[in-house]
């Protein structure tokens, strides 16, 4: 009997695993992310308008992180998964929309608080699934693969996109929308894992929740790794994206391509993107076994702030630096996930990583601003530069001051 009934939720675990792929593929950013910033210069704003509408999706993620993921601890991750995947649908369609700053501002809350939703959310159930197979330590590998099917299909979306931008740059995000809807659907037919189910939820009061929180972000094998990845490494890389697509206007033109062939361009340059950020995102269960994720971590910050203090002297290195940033970042991201799923319980999950995410929204605001500023009195390329600088700078800070990745058996000394 009880063989039969683990075969039953290793059957599960393996069913919720497909879902949690397909539901990945849709959530669309290819299809706007090529023309993104673009349309938001077509619209009259300036790169400071820019970061201030950044500064606003960061400040509200700080504010609604905590309460989000409380809900979603609440009322099950599956759920919170939905509230927010059908709030950012309606987001992308008032954007395409939306013809004035004061609405993308508005906007940018709606969009901010629906990945409140799903940031922890999605971490959590995901882990929780995977724990009733007894397979946790697959975490990483597991949410890499969805991210790389989310980057494949991106790979198609990102040159549809980027045609569509030619024609109207309103078009790609109302298609990213009516995808993005698809992956409620497929929401619906998602169950909460047991070992969710099997918390005590319904004494988690929020008072109990932030004591969990505090205590988790107060962990020694926690604290200099929050400052390191979710502090400064999150906020630096945050500006690459934000930037790809002015820098790489500017560069392609200089190497003497016509301006109207940029959008088409970009569509094929996203896809490219894509696809390596989808090589790389599968193998993260390879490169975490035989690199290993502290390796990874003490010293990808140091090549990735070398890139960004090169672009500046050598623009053309901007090319390829941006065809394997979304890759790293991804394959960081999950790293980072598996790194903290590890250290903390069920009960208050959600909530635990929407701080994380709190943390670095927090984080980010000083740099977006900054380097907004910056980008509209020098360029975007200076911008990057200085923020390499700081990566390089502030890593070895922490360095010096506390190995921000431990082992396991490091841990618990």
């Amino acid at each position: 009997m009880a063989r039969l009934a683990s075969a039953r939720w290793r059957d599960f675990a393996r069913r919720s695993v497909l879902k949690y792929y397909l539901y990945k593929s849709t959530k669309a950013v290819e299809f706007y992310r090529p023309i993104m910033y673009l349309f938001f210069l077509a619209q009259g704003l300036s790169f400071t308008q820019i970061a201030v509408l950044e500064a606003i999706y960061n400040l509200t993620t700080l504010v609604g992180e905590i309460p989000t993921g409380y809900i979603g601890d609440r009322v099950g991750r599956r759920n919170s998964l939905l509230i927010g995947t059908t709030l950012i649908a309606g987001t992308l369609l008032g954007i395409g929309l939306a013809e004035s700053f004061l609405t993308l501002a508005v906007l940018y809350v709606c969009w901010s608080l629906g990945y409140n939703f799903r940031s922890g959310s999605e971490d959590a159930w995901l882990y929780d699934t995977l724990t009733d197979d007894l397979s946790e330590s697959e975490f990483a590998t597991v949410s890499g693969r969805g991210e790389s099917a989310a980057l494949a299909v991106g790979a198609g979306a990102a040159i549809v996109g980027g045609y569509l931008g030619s024609i109207d740059l309103s078009y790609p995000w109302f298609v990213a929308a009516a995808v993005t809807g698809l992956g409620a659907v497929v929401l619906l037919t998602l169950e909460e894992p047991a070992t969710y189910k099997q918390t005590d939820t319904d004494e988690l009061s929020f008072r109990r929740t932030v004591g969990i929180v505090t205590d988790a972000l107060s962990q020694r094998n926690l604290r200099a790794f929050i400052l390191y990845y979710y502090v400064l490494y999150a906020a630096v890389t945050y500006l690459v994206f934000v930037f790809l697509q002015p820098i790489f206007e500017t560069v392609v033109v200089d190497l003497g391509v016509s301006p109207s062939r940029v959008e088409s361009l970009l569509g094929w340059f996203y896809a490219a993107y894509s696809l390596v950020g989808a090589v790389l995102s599968y193998f993260t269960g390879a490169i975490k076994d035989h690199l290993g994720v502290r390796t990874w971590f003490l010293v990808l910050p140091f090549l990735v702030g070398t890139a960004l203090v090169g672009m500046y002297f050598v623009p053309i290195l901007a090319l390829p630096t941006f065809l394997v940033a979304r890759g790293l970042s991804d394959v960081t991201r999950s790293f980072a996930g598996q790194y903290v799923n590890d250290r903390i319980g069920s009960l208050g999950r959600a909530t635990v990583l929407s701080a994380m995410a709190m943390v670095s929204g927090l984080a980010v605001v000083p740099f977006q601003l900054g380097s907004g500023v910056v980008s509209d009195s020098v360029s975007p390329l200076f911008a990057l530069a200085v923020a390499g600088i700081a990566l390089i700078g502030g890593s070895a800070a922490i360095l010096v001051w506390e190995i921000p990745v431990t082992t396991a058996e490091e841990q618990f000394d």
